[in-house]
């Protein structure tokens, strides 16, 4: 199977819309942020291994914890997944920090910063 067979491509749709509903409601981890989002997910052709990227929205600290939370979930985590996948293989989940969420916001604002600092100078010319 290719990297990026039509198979693969629905086995990572799968898994992304079922590890999300899992995080979002059946973890009770005080350490795991409510604004945790999984961004992507990348299952290995051989179903051995699943690479998720997970985007938290706060400090770094919370990231760290919620990092920390999922790890120590990963086995509650993937029985979870392998009850509501149909998969030859469940694979190991691995939790990998993504913040370009984050990074775009902040670049957001500076671009917002420096088009109302070039509107302000055009109002006083």
């Amino acid at each position: 199977m290719r990297k990026n067979s039509i198979k693969n491509t629905r086995i990572n749709n799968e898994v992304l819309r079922e590890l999300s509903n899992i995080i979002r409601g059946e973890i009770k981890d005080p350490r795991i942020n409510p604004m945790t989002s999984v961004v992507s997910v990348e299952v290995t052709p051989d179903l051995k291994l699943c690479r998720a990227y997970i985007s938290v929205l706060g400090d770094e600290e919370s990231q760290k914890s919620t990092i920390e939370g999922l790890r120590s979930a990963e086995g509650y985590i993937r029985r979870q997944l392998a009850s509501s996948i149909n998969l030859r293989n469940t694979p190991e989940i691995k939790f990998i920090l993504d913040q370009s969420i984050e990074y775009g916001v902040n670049m957001s604002h500076l671009i917002d910063e420096v088009n109302s600092n070039i509107n302000d100078n055009d109002d006083e010319e």
